[in-house]
């Protein structure tokens, strides 16, 4: 169990936390959810005991145990895989190390001999000795095969380092288990498989996610930041997402009504005041109005962007088709005779493991990359519009978000147009002024998507938009892709996004490539297309 008792935190005259206090329990697995910039990354710290807050304490049971799942992909380079993941639990890699070091010694003295059966009971009570077996599990559910669990973590690509460092965090049944973006650069495979873990996981669990899907399948309970404070909430997330709007409707309507009484009243009480035979029902009035007050809102801290895009003109009969596309870097085969035609209205999910793989065909597509071999033909009709995974070229330059979108806006249009454009993607008032060196990732990726929204294109390409966006710029975009008419290519780790977009799946896998017409779901359940997925995988 873990306890915050009166955190308080604030950066200048901005408040963050004021006076929580909450408990988190064992057996439940939390959603702690909010929005960028709500705090949920440092109440992890703070948790954690990495960040002290300006006021209050975080107390954990006797002799329990808290894990973190680490951000820093650089702290282990020189470490084995294996040894990585063991340094999870710091008291028994310690053990491990200094008993090893004790049996290395060329002579063995009495004080040795007492004390390496002080080491062996103490491994034994903290199950040292399964130590290298479940550390091997957990990569290989994680996709870190048996090859490389003996490697230093510097010769591993940071894909792989995250899920190391995840596996690091899950070992050794920690007593509470604080996750940050757990399913990151996690394929579809790997995080069922957390999802099955954190299932069958006793002990209490902590999770920062913008995966919905993800949320709704682990957690017990969500924990909601805003309005300053931290409030449970019982069920998953959508679950939350409904009690939530529900309350503040409740909220709204009852407001609505008393203004309406408070309306009624002081028209009365106007009306006949000065009316001797109706002083008595005025005045009596007049105390039910003292009385009656509207409940004050606070401001939340969550903002939905408006995103909508629109097509300059409709799809003809031809829209994509591609033959025999081959592309290898680095000597490997990132996908070889893809072979695609893309319809009238596709909404096309490119999944796999090798995301790699998903950016270099969309960078070929756009013009931004050659292929090895093939070809592919756009329809005469067709414009698309591009959003890279990787961004930073597009603010290259030390400008304003005015200046910027503008380069961007027709040309019949000024700044009022760009600074009313960058006001609906939540940059109002000096916001639109920032300059783009500052931009945090979820701020570019809104700036991108206003420009895709100006560009009118009919076919629609996204590499991982969903990458450092706030569950409600997620559910905004999602809503958008939903009711965009035409054609989109897209790539995403987000469950829910993929679900309730795509109308087909292709699937890019080392032994070819699968192409269904089918939700997300139905994709994943369907026994005929697990099978292949298997075959393609081995070959």
């Amino acid at each position: 169990m873990i306890t915050a008792t009166d955190v308080a935190l604030s950066y200048g005259k901005r408040v963050i936390f004021q006076d929580v206090t909450i408990k988190f329990t064992p057996g439940n697995c939390y959603g702690l959810i909010g929005a960028n910039g709500a705090g949920k990354t440092t109440f992890l710290k703070i948790l954690a005991g990495d960040f002290a807050p300006d006021r209050g304490t975080v107390s954990v049971g006797s002799r329990e145990r808290i894990a973190v799942l680490r951000q820093d992909h650089f702290a282990f380079d020189e470490v084995k895989v294996l040894d990585t993941v063991i340094m999870g639990h710091a008291r028994l890699y310690d053990l491990l190390a200094e008993r090893e070091a004790l049996y290395a010694k060329a002579e063995f003295t009495e004080e040795d001999g007492i004390r390496s059966g002080e080491l062996e009971a103490e491994v034994d009570e903290l199950n040292g000795y399964e130590a290298e077996s479940e550390a091997a599990v957990l990569l290989s559910g994680l996709g870190i095969g048996e090859e490389l669990i003996h490697k230093k973590m510097k010769e591993l690509e940071g894909g792989e380092k995250v899920r190391v460092l995840l596996a690091q965090a899950l070992f050794g049944s920690p007593d509470i288990l604080l996750l940050d973006e757990p399913t990151n650069n996690l394929d579809i495979d790997s995080i069922v498989w957390l999802e099955n873990f954190l299932d069958r996981f006793q002990n209490t669990v902590i999770i920062v996610s913008h995966d919905r899907h993800f949320l709704n399948q682990v957690c017990t309970h969500m924990a909601d930041i805003d309005f300053g404070k931290i409030s449970i909430y019982v069920g998953n997330y959508d679950f939350w997402y409904q009690a939530s709007q529900l309350v503040q409707q409740q909220k709204q309507n009852e407001n609505k009504k008393a203004a309406a009484k408070a309306k009624e009243l002081k028209e009365f009480i106007q009306r006949f005041s000065s009316n001797a035979s109706k002083a008595r029902q005025a005045t009596s009035r007049k105390k039910l109005l003292d009385k009656l007050s509207l409940e004050e809102m606070p401001s939340s801290s969550r903002k939905y962007p408006f995103i909508h895009f629109k097509a300059g003109r409709p799809c003809g009969d031809i829209i994509l088709e591609i033959k025999g596309l081959g592309k290898s870097l680095d000597g490997v085969c990132l996908f070889s005779g893809l072979d695609l035609t893309v319809n009238k209205g596709d909404k096309i999910a490119f999944v796999g493991g090798n995301s790699l793989a998903k950016t270099v065909l969309f960078q070929i597509l756009t013009g931004e990359m050659e292929p090895d071999s093939g070809s592919f033909r756009w329809g005469v009709t067709m414009s698309h519009s591009y959003f890279a995974k990787e961004n930073s070229a597009y603010f290259d330059k030390d400008v304003t978000l005015v200046e910027w979108l503008s380069e961007y806006t027709p040309v019949t249009e000024g700044e009022t147009f760009a600074r009313g454009f960058l006001g609906k993607m939540l940059f109002s008032g000096e916001e639109a002024l920032k300059k783009t060196g500052v931009l945090s990732g979820g701020e570019k990726v809104r700036c991108l998507l206003a420009k895709m929204m100006l560009e009118d294109a009919n076919c629609l390409i996204l590499d991982e938009p969903t990458n450092h966006l706030d569950l409600e710029s997620i559910t905004a975009l999602n809503n958008g892709l939903i009711a965009f008419p035409e054609v989109i290519l897209f790539s995403s780790h987000d469950h829910q996004f993929v679900n309730t977009i795509a109308g087909r799946i292709i699937e890019l896998l080392p032994g070819g490539v699968i192409d269904r017409m089918m939700p997300f779901d139905e994709y994943l359940a369907d026994e005929g297309v697990n099978q292949l997925r298997r075959k393609l995988t081995l070959s």
